[in-house]
Formats: C-alpha cells, structure tokens, sequence
C-alpha cells in the first residue's frame, strides 16, 4: 500500500513568525516532542550562508550544526533540512554519515530552476536523500511543469514537492496540478504538498490530497498551529487527527498540544498569523505575499483598496519582491489627479490669514482637561479662528472641517456634522454633502515616514495662506501608552525615536508657524 507521511516544518517555516530565534533547550524539546508524537519527518531548521554559529537560531551554515537539536531516542523519525540555491553555498555540505538529518530539501524560485536543478544534483550526490521543492508551482504553465518533471526525473530524488507559495491554489487546481505530477512524475519518486492559509482552505485541500490515494507514496507539511510565514500553513494538528481516523496512523495528538501549549501558543501571543483578507488578495493574484504586508504597512489603506492595486500588478513582478515597484503602484493609485483650483480658493477664503486650530486624534483628547482646553481656544479672542480635525470627527467638539486623507478613516464615518476636505486618493463609499477635493500629490510626498495626515493639512493650511496653527492631539507613540482618543484605530507600534524625530522636522518644515497646546513627542524631538 501506498505510504503517506506527515512532515512537520515548525522550526523552519515557522521561524519567518520569530525570526528562528527559539532557543537551543526549546527548539531541542520540539523536535523531541514531535518525535514522541510518531511525526514522520521532523524539519529541524535551514541551511544558509550565516556568520557565527548561534545555538538559539535554527538557521545554520552546517549540517552538523543542526544536528545538536536532534534527540538521541530518534524512534521511527526522520529528520530534514532545508536549502535555497540562491543562498547557500553547497562546499558547505558535508556527505551523509549515516546518523542525523537524513534528507535534504532544496528550493529555487522560477528564474533559477535550472540552476536550482544542479543544485539538488549536488546535494543527492553527497548521499542525502533528496526533496525537490520550486517555489510558487502555480506560478508555472503546465508545459513548464512538465520540463521540471523531466528534470525531476533524470536527477531520481526521493521526493518531489507541489509547493503552494502564495497561498493561492483551489480545489481545481490542486486536481490538475496533482494529476499533472502523478501522470509524468517516476514511480518511484513520492510526492509532497506544502500549502498557506491566505485562502483558509489548507486543510481542505489537504484531505482531499490524501483522499486521492494516489498509487505512489505522499508527503504532507504542516506546522504546530499553522505557524509559517503570516498568514502561516497547514497546522499539523489538524491533519495529523484527519490521518489517524481515515488512515489508521497513530500520531499522538496529546504531544501536538503539548508542543503548542508550551512553546507555540505564547507566541501567537505576540505575533498574530492565520487568515486575514490582505493575504487572500495577494493570493487572488498569485503574488508574493510581501505586497500585501508592504500595502498593509502603509497603514492608511482599505482592503478594498489593496485589491484595486494588486489587480494593476505586472506578473513578472509576482514571484520576486520589489518594494519599489510596489510604491510606484501605490503612488499612482493616490494620485488620483484632479482640478482643485476652485477647491483651493474656497479654502484660502476659509483659512488665509487666520489661526488655525488643528485637532488630531491623538489619546490627550480623551481627556476633559484637554477638552475643555480645546473650548477655551475655540472661543477666545486670542485663541483659534477656525478648527479643522485630521482623519476623525471628535465626539466632544464639532469642528468647522474635517480633513480626510485615509479611506480606513472615512468610511467609519456613519455621518459628517461639518464640512469635509478630502485627499483625491480617497473613493468615499457614501460621499458627504459638503465637501471639496484637493489633489493628493499636492499635500503628499517628502515625508520617509508615510503619509501622515497632520503633515499634509500642515501642508494644505500654508498653501492657503495660514497665519498659524495650534496643534493639538499629535501625541507620537510610546511603549505601552494608548496611541489614540479612539482605541479602535490602528497604532503603529513600531514608531518610536525615529519616527519623532522625523515628525518633528516635517512639521517645522510645514511652512506654517505651529504650537504645541498638548504634550507631543514631536515638540521635543
């Protein structure tokens, strides 16, 4: 009967989640843990071009160095390591010896196959069995498929592996890509799926993967609760149950948890993987899932919004990452030209030559002292003439205008009690009654930071003419510290001196004198 095992790749997949940094004593009871659980391969870690060794980090330069994690009780386990060809060099692989990780998975992505091919020559050569894994199958047409398979065939590895990079396979394609494989693939060489969650249908698709019970003998990856790469894999738990009531395998499930509970779930804690739509999207359009973590860091984007600018990609920038290109894209998509010249006449009568009150939604609003402050400036002769609110309509005040330059921001609004500005890069999903458009390119740029509302109203209100600003609510952010009046919005929690520092000079840069009238980060910057 054909054979079906479970490959459990925590330690090297889910490292993307922490960096590989588990700690020698944990990552070694893992491998141990897994190994009690009757998992059939246990992939230990990766093999790179690294400098010093570090016994806490399962990304080594030998294979000897991962050896230290393995236990001496190898029960019926096999162990495994995995290379990229673009980033290791093969000198470094000393021959099998018989003991330790016994197999060796390589991977190449489309633009080096050919070469990732001599790779593997290489490392079956030095008596390693043999797992051949290209990134992103369904980046590939059926025909470059097949001159894979030929390749695959010639070299006799022991397994070959369907690799779902970009999360983005369905049921129809795991069908035909699998019978592709099975139809042209030897034999005698077993067949392996590696699946993302960035659809939720990883175990899905693995049942019916092992429900084809096709006549060669499989692989399946997965990982302790999914963990990978965000949106993260297979969780090896699930399939490992899947298995024992449909296969009569015996995995212990009661080690998994184990395994999760003490070593899994505290991370999770901390860094949040699983399904989210910024993934799906980039899976929707088979592009690697580093678009949509650089489109989801911008901060001032909808979903919706992501999948207009992934639907634009060109393909040939799919399987690489090029965040230069995906700024280009994102600059385009806000910079949605527009007349503004009559617009920006109504806001020079509106601001030219008055004291501008800007209020942003920073935590110090939340509090009456603070409120009440705002109210005393709002009616003294001395104080503001007129109040604008960036990105949010404030609960205790209504401001003469409200500035918008983020579509996440607008579309919470149910209702707009005061006149609306908007950035021409926004598409309202209900337009306010009273509003005017600005072009975003006039506003926006200059800033490493991002696009930061404050700075492109600082920027609008000189442009009109502005006398000067009292700026209140820009607080920055601090370890700890509540970043907004509203806690549902989103805070940046990795901004910190840097970003201050950055904030600071912009604003002094505005072209409009500012005073701070709430403590800010950026004052003393």
């Amino acid at each position: 009967m054909p054979n079906v095992k479970l490959l459990d790749c925590t330690l090297r997949d889910g490292g993307y989640v922490n960096d590989w940094r588990w700690g020698f004593a944990p990552a070694r009871e893992i491998v141990r843990t897994l190994t009690r659980a009757g998992t059939d391969i246990v992939e230990v870690g990766f093999l790179r071009n690294v400098g010093e060794y570090n016994p806490d980090v399962t990304v080594c330069n030998t294979i000897e160095e991962l050896n230290r994690l393995l236990p001496e009780d190898t029960r019926h386990t096999m162990y495994s390591g995995m290379a990229m060809r673009s980033n290791y060099d093969i000198a470094k692989l000393s021959e099998y010896s018989g003991r330790g990780i016994e197999m060796i998975r390589i991977t190449a992505h489309d633009y080096d196959i050919r070469e990732g091919m001599d790779f593997a020559r290489e490392v079956k050569a030095r008596g390693y069995k043999l797992s051949i894994n290209p990134i992103n199958i369904m980046g590939y047409s059926d025909r470059d498929i097949l001159w894979i398979l030929d390749q695959v065939n010639a070299i006799l590895p022991y397994q070959f592996s369907i690799v779902d990079t970009f999360g983005s396979m369905r049921r129809r394609d795991l069908e035909r890509i699998v019978s592709l494989v099975d139809h042209n693939l030897d034999p005698s060489i077993r067949v392996g799926l590696h699946l993302h969650e960035n659809m939720a249908l990883s175990f899905c698709l693995a049942q019916e993967f092992i429900d084809k019970h096709l006549r060669r003998d499989t692989t399946v990856d997965a990982s302790l609760m999914g963990m990978g790469r965000i949106p993260g894999n297979l969780p090896i738990e699930l399939v490992a149950d899947y298995m024992n009531d449909t296969l009569g395998t015996h995995y212990d499930i009661d080690e998994l948890m184990d395994a999760i509970q003490d070593y899994i779930a505290p991370l999770k804690g901390e860094t949040q993987w699983g399904y989210t739509p910024a993934y799906f999207l980039s899976a929707r359009f088979n592009l690697h899932r580093d678009y949509a973590e650089h489109y989801l860091a911008k901060g001032d984007l909808t979903n919706r919004d992501i999948n207009h600018i992934l639907s634009g990609f060109d393909h040939a920038k799919a399987t690489a990452y090029d965040p230069a290109y995906a700024d280009r894209l994102y600059a385009e998509y806000q910079d949605r030209r527009v007349d503004d010249a009559a617009a920006l006449e109504q806001l020079k009568a509106a601001f030219g030559g008055k004291r501008v009150l800007v209020l942003a939604p920073g935590a110090t609003l939340a509090d009456p002292a603070t409120q009440a402050r705002v109210a005393t400036l709002r009616g003294a002769a001395d104080g503001a003439d007129v109040t604008i609110s960036a990105n949010f309509v404030p609960e205790f005040t209504v401001p003469d205008y409200a500035f918008f330059t983020n579509s996440k921001r607008l579309d919470k609004m149910a209702a707009f009690p005061c006149p609306v500005i908007l950035t021409s890069n926004l598409r309202p999903q209900v337009q306010p009654a009273r509003c005017c458009v600005v072009g975003y390119d006039r506003v926006a740029g200059a800033f490493a930071q991002g696009s930061n509302s404050v700075i492109m109203l600082l920027r609008l209100l000189a442009g009109c003419g502005a006398k000067a600003v009292l700026l209140a609510g820009a607080d920055g952010y601090a370890e700890g510290r509540p970043a907004y009046a509203d806690a549902s919005l989103h805070a940046h929690t990795g901004r910190g001196p840097a970003f201050h520092a950055a904030m600071a000079e912009a604003i002094r840069g505005c072209g409009v004198p500012v005073t701070f009238v709430t403590p800010s980060a950026y004052e003393r910057a």
